[in-house]
């Protein structure tokens, strides 16, 4: 995948301080090393959204981390999330895919969803790239996903934040269109705020148009990961 969370590796660094020494770290599998994270990065987790509400904490980031169950369950969840990811790494290789937490981080750019400007109207090419994603939802029923539309900073803030809601509520009425639950989706407009790169440039107002996604565990998955499934 494209990059990986600098937040997801400091949980595995302190994670790895619940086991005795590197030996033990090796013998251990994917799930209890995750059932270890989830125990001790729970308390990071939860201070870093604690010291974030309103400075990011309505994000696709904190939606993320703030479904993250831990223990057992959570190291089951992981492995889970963790083949979706590489599956929507493989459907989609222009999207920017992170693996944090439980949960995927999902940043597709205007080179994966584009919309004819000025509007909510998905062009031809976004909607071929939708429906690599409906195939991988389709084989991963039990997460719940929010949509975070953005835009740049051309225009009023009011302006872009009715625009980006409306993208962002397009992307989920085509992915209900294909078959898709459409109970399992949110959306929300964020306008400008959280730019990924500078609005001083095109190529930094091209990056900030787009929309992300936080997909998480459903309540059956929790379930069946709590049963051992």
């Amino acid at each position: 995948m494209k990059k990986f969370s600098i937040l997801t590796l400091a949980i595995l660094l302190i994670a790895g301080s619940a086991f005795t020494s590197c030996e033990s770290v090796k013998n251990t599998n994917n799930t209890q090393r995750g059932a270890a994270i989830g125990t001790v990065g729970g308390a990071v987790i939860g201070g870093i959204l604690g010291n974030n509400i309103g400075k990011g904490g309505n994000t696709a980031l904190g939606a993320v981390l703030g479904g993250v169950v831990g223990g057992v369950a959570g190291g089951v969840i992981g492995n889970k999330m963790d083949k979706q990811a590489r599956e929507i790494d493989q459907a989609l290789p222009g999207a920017d895919v992170v693996r944090v937490g439980e949960g995927i981080k999902l940043v597709l750019g205007e080179n994966a969803v584009r919309f004819n400007t000025n509007k909510s109207t998905l062009t031809a090419e976004a909607k071929a790239n939708l429906d690599k994603l409906v195939k991988v939802f389709n084989e991963y029923p039990d997460t719940n996903i929010v949509i975070y539309g953005y835009t740049d900073s051309t225009g009023t803030p009011e302006y872009n934040l009715k625009l980006s809601g409306e993208r962002a509520a397009s992307v989920k009425s085509y992915l209900a269109g294909k078959g898709l639950v459409a109970s399992r989706f949110t959306t929300t407009g964020l306008g400008i705020a959280d730019p990924i790169a500078s609005n001083e440039t095109v190529e930094g107002r091209s990056q900030n148009r787009r929309v992300e996604f936080a997909i998480t565990a459903n309540d059956k998955m929790v379930q069946d990961a709590q049963n051992g499934k």
